[in-house]
This record gives C-alpha cells, sequence and structure tokens, in this order.
C-alpha cells in the first residue's frame, strides 16, 4: 500500500474551506493509503501565540479530525513534538537548504515584501523543517493546495540533494492535489480563500460556529445579478463557491445540483446548502463534544507516537551516520 502524509498547523479554529479542501479528502484517502497525519505545533510558533491557546488548539483540532471521520485505526495521528526526529532532521534540512530558495518562500516573500517587521528566524527557516517532517517518512505521495505546492518542490530538490551528496537515502515524494473542492473561498469576497484571519467573519464558517449562525452566514453569502444557476467559477465565483460547498457535503455532483435548479432562485438554492450546512455542524459538533469528553485524543496522541517514533527513529539514524554525527 502507499504511503501518504499531510501536516496541519494548530493555530486556529477549522474552518468549513479545511474541511472540503483537505479533511474531506483524507477520509477518502484513509481507505486506499497507509495514512500519516501529524500536528504540527513546532510550525504554530514561527508567529507569536500563547501557551494555553496552543494545547486547546492542538486538542480541539484532532477532536474535529476524529470527529470528522478520520479512523485512528487506518490513519497515525500524531504531535510533531512527541517525535524529536522532526526537530533533529529538520536543522540536517536547513544545512541543506540555500538562502535564495528560502527568500522565494511563499510566506516569507510575502511577509518582507509588506514591510512587516518581527518576522522571525522560524519563519524564515520553516520550510527545510517542512521536508524533515515529510522525509522521515518515506511517503509516496503528500497531499496539498495549490498555494504549498512549492513547499513539496523544495522537499523534492532537498530529498534529491541529500541523496546526490550522501547516497540513496530518500524517496522522493509526489504532491496530490485534488480537483474538486480543493479551495473554499469567503462568503463575503469570493476572490479571496476562506480563511481563519479574514477580517471579516461573515465570510467563513468555523466548523464550531453555532448552526445557526452558519446557515444566516449562508443566506447572506455573496452572489451575483446573473440570477442563473449554472457552474461558473470565472464569472459566478460566489455561487460556484455554494455549489461545491453542497456537492462536497452530499456527495451530489455539481451537475446534478445545477440540474435541480433549472430556473429556480438563488434564494432557494441558498436554503437548502444553508440546511446542509446546519446538519453538518450539528452532527459534527455532537461527535466532537463526546470525543473531547472520552479522553479518546490523548489515546491517540500515545499511539501515534509510538508509531510515528518507531519510523522516523530509523531514518534519523541513517541519517545521522551518513552526515558522521554518530562515530
Amino acid at each position: 500500500m502507499k504511503r501518504m502524509l499531510s501536516g496541519i498547523k494548530p493555530t486556529g479554529r477549522l474552518h468549513l474551506g479545511n474541511y472540503i479542501g483537505a479533511i474531506s479528502q483524507f477520509k477518502k484517502y484513509q481507505d486506499e493509503y497507509e495514512m500519516f497525519i501529524f500536528i504540527a505545533n513546532e510550525h504554530a510558533i514561527t508567529v507569536p501565540i500563547e501557551a494555553k491557546d496552543l494545547r486547546k488548539n492542538t486538542k480541539d483540532l484532532i477532536a474535529l479530525y476524529l470527529a470528522c471521520g478520520l479512523d485512528p485505526e487506518k490513519v497515525t495521528i500524531f504531535l510533531q513534538s512527541d517525535v524529536p526526529a522532526h526537530a533533529q532532521l529538520g536543522w540536517v534540512m536547513i544545512c541543506m537548504s540555500y538562502m535564495g530558495e528560502l527568500q522565494r518562500m511563499t510566506q516569507y516573500k510575502d511577509k518582507t515584501a509588506k514591510g512587516e517587521t518581527g518576522v522571525t528566524a522560524g519563519l524564515f527557516t520553516y520550510p527545510p523543517l517542512m521536508a524533515a517532517d515529510i522525509l522521515l517518512y518515506d511517503p509516496d505521495y503528500v497531499p496539498v493546495g495549490v498555494d504549498q505546492k512549492q513547499h513539496v518542490e523544495l522537499t523534492r530538490n532537498l530529498a534529491e540533494r541529500f541523496n546526490h551528496r550522501y547516497s540513496d537515502t530518500f524517496k522522493i515524494p509526489e504532491p496530490l492535489t485534488t480537483k474538486v473542492g480543493q479551495k473554499i473561498f469567503s462568503l463575503q469576497d469570493p476572490e479571496k480563500k476562506m480563511s481563519k484571519s479574514a477580517a471579516d467573519p461573515k465570510g467563513t464558517i468555523d466548523l464550531l460556529d453555532d448552526p445557526a449562525a452558519a446557515r444566516k452566514k449562508i443566506m447572506s453569502a455573496k452572489t451575483d445579478s446573473l440570477g442563473i444557476i449554472q457552474f461558473d467559477p470565472i464569472n459566478q465565483p460566489g455561487l460556484a463557491n455554494l455549489l461545491t460547498i453542497q456537492s462536497v457535503l452530499t456527495n451530489e455532483p455539481v451537475e446534478s445540483i445545477v440540474s435541480r435548479y433549472e430556473g429556480k432562485g438563488y434564494g432557494e438554492l441558498k436554503k437548502e446548502i444553508g440546511q446542509t450546512v446546519f446538519d453538518f455542524l450539528s452532527n459534527l459538533q455532537e461527535k466532537y463534544n463526546e470525543i473531547l469528553k472520552s479522553g479518546k485524543v490523548e489515546e491517540v496522541l500515545k499511539n501515534g507516537a509510538e508509531k510515528a517514533s518507531y519510523i522516523a527513529n530509523k531514518k534519523i539514524r541513517k541519517v545521522y551516520k551518513k552526515v558522521g554525527f554518530t562515530l
């Protein structure tokens, strides 16, 4: 069975875009691949965050992943910081990286271009740590959004560089992008990605939002004045966004939804999508609350760390021998 790996930063609450773009795909992948999913809490401190917030975000994140349908019998879920080999290989990858490569990485490039002050060295060097996160486990595939593909390319370059310098050590991973639902846009500004840091809270639906409030956000979502229900992301981005949400949450093809609403108005469509979102969140939050009370999060992390550590430690021993750290 091919292996797949992904990580997510616990820097805020998960939203509907995270579910549709990533978690819903993971649910499918867990039956097709050997899945490793880690919580990238070491990446979370590249920007200031309170310890209590990081702990809460981390626990919420894992509980939501489990509530969304990830099966710990099929998926190895673990904390990055529970496996010291991540930081160990991260330093090696930093030393394999060139300044020019890291200066071209999106987050650092964007922040410096805006003239932001207080940019940490961690923000500059986190891409090599991300490469280490991946390469420790020799995955065949890394599922990514379009804006993260750059990091997988750097990972591939660093792996090839290390293999060339020290002999074959790392598998070269392939980025895997999804076609449907890979990016969900703001409900109020469909030109921008749905984001937990967006200025307008009406544009984002958190997975822990009150379901009734989320339904209202759908009803007030920006569409257009054409009045025709069709899937046209270029000319009708707001409507296309809503159709994508409905399609992913119900597993009904977009074409079928469009066909059902031929000759009908946006209001009727929004009402159905609003109810779909309401039902989805209500069911999800009930499971989430049960998981938090059960102590399952701690159990899953303990088991995940054991399995991940076994694989990662074998790799770091091999790396340390090749670079000359072990005598």
